[in-house]
């Protein structure tokens, strides 16, 4: 379950659903405490560096190489400004820059507090998975395996489902008494991501009877959990209590909760309504309250509400970042505003300081899905020119499309081209291109093409029983028989299942 506020750099990678678009927004920064003091005005100097450090992208090098220089050039940095510019790297998905700052305020025996500990968990997650994580937090000394750390953890564990050991921890954290609002709100998370909404409102209930504290993130995962049981009244009522009783929980998340909660209903008068009163409490320009209006606008086909939106948030701000203009092309894609789409995208080329392959490929997707290879192509092209890549995600959308047109050559060199690039990305081809591409091989019984094709698969570490079944089917279907295919099997440590084991008897025969 996609928690908004924890961006990866996948919140808008493609046009979410509204389920998943609920506002859940809160509190990625309660990872590190339970409470956080409004921040001081940010200062000159550090508008300066954070703009230093959120350019890296583009202009490369190293965190620890951009402090370096700042402190060369005889500014001082203080603790705080640090702090701020973690947090904004965080905000916009910018993981392992945030590492390196912090990874050198280590370096500096800069006294980390324990939120600050919980940040620094978090982004190793992030940045170099669970596992390094689970060390950090083991190799803290007792004192500071605090309830910051602990929730960081668990943190950690829910939003990859890792259910057992996040129930596990769970537990230890209720014995040490550590138990607080964000504890049970990842635990609710981990439960709608593993469609078990029915378990959230009984731990609710739970809260109250403990005087736990309900906090804004608790009441919109409740409203959220009766909204994919299909209870409006549900959500209405918890949505009553909160304006009649908890009216400092009240904000504009609650009525973006709402609104999802009404479209996924089909209650479009209501949700307009309640987009409206998103609207008026947002209170300060929100680029968040921003987005979730025009993707929410864009389900409603309301096209004159998406560009009235648009304009209000580039107004309110004096830059707009490639997230706002992801989410943009995503609300005008979804209309099939191709006019507004081209429009907006190369206003956006013109002004970038930051190439983003990402915002390119909601235009990509687009032409793709509407047959326009050229269109598409040549946008790909401009991307390759202007940014380093890597380009897997560019590369699926064409190869998901030639795939579509039964083009097999052409896809498999996207498929082909993007395996090269593993080293630089951790993905790999969704199951059904794997089928799409197996069925028609065992067809057309193109033994060649299913061997090349497994290769590819091999290099990108997604062999499986059910891989090796699709290739075995090829092999029969063109009647040839390959005895070494067992020990590739045996070797690469697959479970031989009943009915995988009568198709190697089969092919492995001599």
């Amino acid at each position: 379950m996609m928690i908004i506020r924890c961006r990866s750099r996948v919140l808008f990678t493609e046009t979410p659903t509204l389920l998943r678009m609920f506002c859940t927004v809160a509190e990625e920064a309660n990872t590190a405490a339970e409470v956080v003091s409004p921040p001081p005005k940010e200062s000159a100097n550090e508008k300066r560096l954070y703009r230093r450090l959120s350019a890296l992208g583009a202009t490369g090098g190293t965190a620890a190489q951009t402090l370096n220089q700042y402190i060369r050039e005889g500014k001082i940095i203080r603790k705080i400004e640090l702090e701020r510019c973690v947090r904004e790297l965080r905000r916009y998905g910018k993981y392992h820059h945030a590492l390196e700052v912090m990874e050198w305020m280590d370096k500096r025996d800069v006294n980390f507090s324990n939120p600050d500990l919980a940040v620094r968990l978090d982004l190793i997650s992030k940045v170099h998975g669970v596992a390094a994580a689970e060390g950090f937090f083991n190799g803290l000394s007792p004192p500071l395996q605090t309830r910051n750390t602990y929730g960081a953890l668990l943190n950690c564990y829910c939003k990859l489902k890792m259910a057992d050991k996040a129930l596990a921890l769970f537990q230890e954290i209720e014995a040490k008494n550590f138990s607080t609002s964000l504890s049970f709100n990842n635990i609710m998370t981990l439960y709608i991501g593993l469609d078990q909404p029915e378990k959230v409102p009984p731990l609710v209930e739970e809260m109250k009877k403990r005087k736990i504290h309900l906090s804004n993130f608790t009441y919109n995962i409740w409203m959220q959990s009766f909204s994919i049981l299909g209870d409006i009244e549900g959500v209405e009522r918890v949505f009553e209590e909160i304006t009649r009783d908890k009216k400092e929980s009240c904000n504009w998340t609650t009525y973006s909760n709402v609104a999802a909660a009404y479209i996924k209903a089909g209650l479009h008068e209501k949700a307009k309504s309640a987009l409206k009163m998103l609207e008026n409490e947002m209170g300060r320009p929100s680029r968040e309250a921003y987005h979730f209006l025009l993707t929410f606008y864009a389900s409603l086909h309301n096209q004159e509400e998406v560009h009235r939106i648009w304009d209000v948030l580039k107004s309110s701000f004096e830059t707009t970042s490639n997230v706002s203009y992801r989410v943009v092309l995503q609300a005008l894609a979804k209309l099939e505003d191709l006019d507004g789409l081209k429009t907006c995208f190369e206003e956006w080329e013109s002004i970038c300081s930051y190439y983003d392959s990402r915002v390119a490929n909601v235009v990509i997707n687009a032409y793709l899905r509407h047959g326009m290879i050229e269109e598409a192509e040549l946008i790909f092209q401009g991307s390759v020119k202007r940014s380093n890549g890597p380009f897997v995600q560019t590369l699926a959308l064409f190869m998901k499309h030639y795939l579509g047109n039964q083009q097999m050559d052409m896809a498999l060199k996207c498929l082909e081209t993007a395996a090269a690039q593993v080293e630089t990305s951790n993905w790999q081809p969704h199951s059904d291109s794997i089928d799409v591409f197996m069925k028609h091989f065992e067809k057309e019984r193109d033994v060649e093409s299913a061997e090349k094709l497994f290769m590819i698969l091999k290099k990108l570490n997604c062999v499986d029983d059910k891989v090796y079944s699709l290739l075995l089917q090829t092999y029969m279907a063109a009647g040839i028989n390959n005895p070494e295919i067992r020990q590739r099997v045996e070797k690469d440590g697959i479970l031989i299942t009943p009915e995988l084991e009568d198709m190697l008897q089969k092919v492995c025969s001599e």
